[in-house]
């Protein structure tokens, strides 16, 4: 468990992703509360690996944890780990995603559809189904569930990405109806275009700009004059987990400056 004073001190957390982008910041910033932090990666270990050498520089408790999340056996085998390492997980959040190829539904390729559904929203079934009996048990549950503006917008060119969106939006509604006697709180953060590799990907789709590298570039077009950081977005993940949100489950939080645009993350 972990020993670190904050608001997080006790439990135990797991971040799909949690190694890169928006992920990497959930995971410390959840670290830095006193939370013991499962960093999920699927295959950059050294990603996973310099997420939690930089918590552990620090004093937090973190290890890492190879599972696909569309894999069943590979996730009830990691959360089993995760128990015997840091103890029950009483803290999920959902952050593992892919981009698509930015096609039209008539040139998507099928297996790109299964790939993007199943890393969006059969993971993140997965991962709920497999940690809800202990979390019933702890004091306080949560479960984030971290979609995009892309749920909603319903973009050209995206249709995969758009729909597991939806979907492991349907499935965070569906939950918080289901856990609230179980005092487990489910809640969603959609962001808008986010500073991360894959942000740039899709930026490169949206904007046509197959050289963009640097997101910057987009900062005066953007609220507050600056693209959004993965920080921002561990902020509300932070707040939504924290006792000063114990009356909010079955939200949806957007996190794009108060753009309402169909930019994605």
């Amino acid at each position: 468990m972990s020993t670190g004073v904050g608001q997080f001190s006790g439990r135990v957390a797991l971040v799909t992703g949690g190694g890169r982008g928006i992920g990497r910041a959930i995971s410390v910033q959840l670290a830095a509360a006193g939370a013991a932090v499962a960093v999920n990666y699927r295959r950059d270990t050294d990603a996973a690996a310099d997420t939690v050498a930089a918590i552990e520089s620090v004093g937090g408790v973190a290890r890492a944890y190879a599972a696909s999340v569309d894999d069943a056996d590979a996730m009830q085998a990691m959360v089993s780990e995760i128990s015997g390492d840091l103890g029950p997980v009483d803290l999920l959040v959902c952050n593992a995603g892919i981009a698509s190829r930015g096609n039209s539904v008539a040139d998507t390729d099928p297996a790109e559809l299964v790939r993007v559904l199943h890393t969006h929203a059969v993971g993140a079934h997965h991962a709920c189904r497999l940690v809800l009996p202990t979390m019933r048990q702890a004091r306080r549950g949560d479960i984030v569930m971290i979609s995009s503006v892309a749920a909603h917008s319903h973009g050209p060119n995206g249709a995969p990405y758009s729909m597991g969106k939806a979907a492991i939006e349907s499935l965070a509604y569906t939950l918080a109806k289901e856990e609230m006697p179980h005092g487990i709180h489910v809640n969603i953060v959609a962001p808008g275009l986010v500073e991360t590799d894959m942000g740039v990907r899709l930026a490169r789709a949206i904007y046509g700009k197959r050289e963009m590298d640097d997101l910057r570039e987009l900062d005066a077009t953007f609220p507050f004059g600056r693209v959004c950081q993965p920080s921002d977005v561990a902020d509300v993940v932070i707040y939504l987990c924290s006792d000063q949100a114990g009356y909010l489950t079955g939200q949806r939080i957007v996190v794009d400056g108060g753009a309402g645009s169909a930019r994605t993350r």
